[in-house]
């Protein structure tokens, strides 16, 4: 886990743990970050990119991120603005989730949408 004190990155890791946890290249990471395979953020002021645990499925990445990367990027959105749409809270009330929740519901779709409008 990251050290951070903004409960959004609390579920992070760092590219050298993910690799480890997926027994690959951390170069691997990194290609997968930039081909839109993964998402990944920086902390405000920082230089290494962290890895949201909820965009897997297990030991793999959910097979919509590809999709929303792609829509971001379409979109003009970077990677701190989608990460802040995926980690918002899905509605008003209290424990009603989080965006990211959605793409393990199978609503990729929503998600897309909520992107696009940025």
């Amino acid at each position: 886990m990251t050290t951070t004190t903004d409960p959004r990155f609390a579920a992070c890791q760092t590219a050298s743990w993910l690799a480890g946890w997926l027994a690959i290249d951390p170069m691997m990471i990194e290609a997968m970050r930039r081909d839109g395979e993964l998402i990944a953020v920086r902390e405000p002021g920082s230089t290494i990119w962290l890895y949201p645990g909820w965009q897997f499925d297990g030991r793999v990445p959910l097979s919509s991120i590809p999709r929303i990367t792609r829509a971001a990027r379409e979109t003009g959105i970077d990677e701190t603005r989608l990460f802040t749409i995926l980690a918002a809270p899905r509605g008003l009330a209290n424990g009603s989730g989080y965006v990211y929740e959605l793409l393990h519901e199978g609503r990729a779709d929503d998600v897309v949408q909520l992107v696009r409008a940025g």
